[in-house]
């Protein structure tokens, strides 16, 4: 929650802007990998420092896509093999 109320989440031109619902799912702005909130791998790297500011927040996956993230390979495998996948192809994904 930002001061004064609200959330600042990350809107599909990658720019934040504020809500007043929690994002659904979170991001690396510098890697621009996006998973779950519960992302072992993310919870891992803000519990050693230094991951906190560069975490971004999402409504829902379609706007982390059309920000220019990626799924994450640890908490979503699945779909980061379909976008691999896609990406091989020269095909656009979508979830």
């Amino acid at each position: 929650m930002t001061p004064g109320g609200g959330y600042t989440l990350t809107g599909p031109d990658a720019r934040p802007y504020r809500s007043a619902a929690k994002g659904r799912w979170g991001g690396h702005r510098r890697s621009q990998i996006y998973g779950r909130l519960d992302c072992p791998s993310a919870l891992r790297a803000i519990r050693d420092g230094g991951y906190v500011p560069q975490r971004v927040f999402f409504a829902d996956e379609a706007i982390a896509l059309a920000a220019g993230y990626r799924p994450c390979a640890v908490c979503c495998p699945q779909r980061y093999r379909a976008w691999k996948a896609s990406r091989k192809r020269g095909e656009p994904w979508t979830p």
